[in-house]
């Protein structure tokens, strides 16, 4: 368990020298579903691209044809050529905008809600390995940044080749003379690339790793606030979340040095391009070489600085396609991840459940080498109720997770009515059972809709009998808008003991057959704990129930009482026969009740 969080920052840290070819593949099945659209962009995006390059033609026409030779009739209709060029220039840029949109759009939904349904079924191991946060930045950033590969990098890499081809088309068929003067500055440009791309593929690589440290660092952050505060350790936070802030401002400024270092380069090397164009289209118009006019220079002018944005923009691409490479291989690592607790191949509805539960030589481990469960071996009969007690780390909460499949044992077998519970799927298995967590979650919502959380369909009289049925009913009923009341993020308006009554009353409406309550009364005030206490004596009556609890005065009517010490069964027994003994139970039992008197007595008269 200590190893939480290690898996995401080992894998930030590793490099992608390599972009493999199978992830845009793989990325390929979630276009399909919009190819369409997406020719239909991409055909908007070509004729866009048509219509602002008729425009430098258009000037050479005006100057040769309309202005040196006065004619103004030329003039006139270059002048409703330009307008009709750029009013269709403007409705294909509208077009191709809203379409491309609306396919990344499409595309960060589907995968987004893949990567979510995928979370959803993934066990607690997986949680243990890595940081929320992490998790996080790859259903939000990661996401994001796929949109961007679609919406601009796959589309801008046809609009560009078509741009270039066409420009030099262009070029060639007006002056070749000036094309291939033009084309001596394409060395230059390529190497300027290539230099700055490989160093800001690295960069924006880094920048990636530290913002999902620092999205790791401030998911820990809210997530801890109330230990934060209670601590007084807001300074040390602010320093802990300075350094991995200053390394992701710091790599951002690397990015961006290098950004503001390429693109002046670029506009430089269009610059002696242009200048090259403008001298020796002016030698050739003075010395009468091939014709040469100005409105040609002027056209070409125009086309040198068109021919080398689309080699800019490249590079561009380039970084994007990298990023969303990244982005792909992140994404389906966790697609593709195995759970660890899955359906076995030939596994079994598990039956309606009657109760009966047996452990057979279970051995489980968090950890390879660090074992926490030994030899685990005791039957549960129907309708009993059994308690596990133990100093912290015995084992008690590695008991019950793997009757609930959170975790598989790596020895033995758990049965429930004679069923290996490998063999049953996962979902019938914990429909059946009914589960109290110590860390109870309450959800944003009403206080109704989070009773119902495991029976959407529950009407409002079998909420508020279950409500009732845990005593939760009369506080609920003194909140604002009684069941209807919003509750916040984890429930943050109620007590400690309120989460906890509505945390029961969720479990009880869904009338499982096996009760399992993990420390559900250990953060709760003793009023509360006596109306749980209350409920349960009332409610477990013919069902089969698990319990940990840490007071132990909630388990002084368990049927079997189970003592566990460094993850072995050490002794069991009825509440008194445990008392009787000198082992771990007697012992723990002394250590909480010593300055209370003669605990035993006060209750039985009670």
């Amino acid at each position: 368990m200590g190893m939480r969080g290690m898996r995401g920052s080992q894998e930030d840290l590793k490099p992608l020298n390599e972009l493999d070819p199978q992830l845009f593949i793989r990325l390929w099945a979630y276009i399909r579903p919009y190819m369409g659209v997406t020719l239909i962009s991409i055909f908007c995006m070509l004729m866009t691209s048509a219509t602002s390059l008729i425009a430098p033609t258009l000037l050479r026409y005006a100057i040769d044809n309309g202005m040196q030779a006065k004619n103004l009739k030329v003039i006139n209709q270059v002048v409703i050529a330009y307008i009709l060029a750029y009013g269709g220039n403007w409705f294909f840029t509208y077009w191709q905008t809203y379409l491309m949109s609306k396919v990344g759009q499409d595309i960060v939904f589907d995968i987004r809600q893949d990567l979510f349904v995928k979370l959803q079924t993934l066990g607690l191991e997986f949680y243990d390995k890595w940081q929320a946060g992490r998790v996080m930045s790859r259903l939000t950033n990661d996401v994001d940044a796929l949109q961007q590969l679609v919406t601009s990098g796959l589309t801008n890499i046809i609009n560009d080749v078509f741009t270039l081809i066409t420009i030099v088309i262009i070029m060639l068929r007006m002056n070749w003379r000036l094309a291939l003067i033009t084309f001596m500055t394409v060395p230059l440009i390529l190497f300027t690339t290539l230099f700055f791309t490989r160093r800001m593929r690295a960069a924006y690589f880094v920048v990636r790793r530290t913002i999902a440290d620092v999205n790791a660092n401030l998911q820990e952050s809210i997530s801890g606030i109330k230990v934060t505060q209670s601590f007084t350790r807001e300074d040390q936070n602010a320093d802990r979340f300075d350094a991995v802030n200053l390394s992701n401002f710091e790599a951002n400024m690397k990015a961006s040095v290098l950004q503001a270092a390429f693109f002046p380069s670029v506009e430089l090397i269009s610059a002696l391009g242009s200048a090259l164009v403008l001298g020796f289209g002016g030698i050739f118009i003075v010395n009468n070489v091939g014709g040469m006019t100005v409105g040609t220079v002027s056209a070409f002018l125009i086309y040198v600085t068109r021919f080398f944005w689309p080699i800019r923009d490249l590079s561009n691409v380039l970084n994007t396609i990298q990023s969303a490479g990244v982005s792909l291989e992140r994404i389906f690592e966790y697609i593709d991840e195995e759970p660890d607790v899955a359906d076995s191949e030939n596994a079994i509805i598990l039956p309606p459940i009657n109760g009966e539960v047996e452990y057979r030589n279970v051995d489980f481990s968090y950890v390879p080498g660090q074992q926490v469960l030994y030899d685990i071996n005791f039957t549960v009969h129907k309708g009993q109720t059994v308690a596990f007690v133990g100093a912290t780390g015995a084992g008690k909460s590695s008991i019950i997770n793997l009757l609930s499949r959170f975790y598989d044992p790596q020895g033995g077998a758990i049965y429930i009515d004679g069923h290996d519970i490998k063999e049953v799927t996962v979902h019938s298995l914990r429909s059946q059972l009914g589960i109290v967590l110590q860390d109870t979650f309450v959800f944003s919502g009403t206080v109704r809709d989070n009773i119902r959380y495991g029976k959407p369909r529950a009407s409002d009289e079998e909420v508020i009998e279950a409500a009732k049925a845990v005593n939760a009913h009369d506080f609920i009923m003194r909140l604002p808008d009684g069941y209807d009341t919003e509750v916040q993020e984890r429930g943050s308006r109620l007590s400690v003991g309120q989460r906890q009554l509505i945390s029961f009353a969720r479990t009880l409406l869904i009338d499982p057959a096996i009760l399992i309550l993990d420390e559900a009364t250990s953060s709760v005030d003793a009023y509360t704990e006596l109306l749980i206490q209350r409920a349960l004596d009332r409610l477990l009556t013919g069902r089969t129930a698990l319990v940990i609890a840490h007071r132990l005065s909630t388990i002084r009517n368990a049927d079997v009482i189970y003592a566990l010490d460094q993850g072995h069964i050490v002794e069991h027994g009825s509440h008194s026969e445990l008392l009787e003994g000198d082992g771990v139970y007697r012992k723990l039992y002394e250590m909480q009740f010593k300055d209370q008197g003669d605990y035993d007595s006060q209750h039985e008269e009670e």
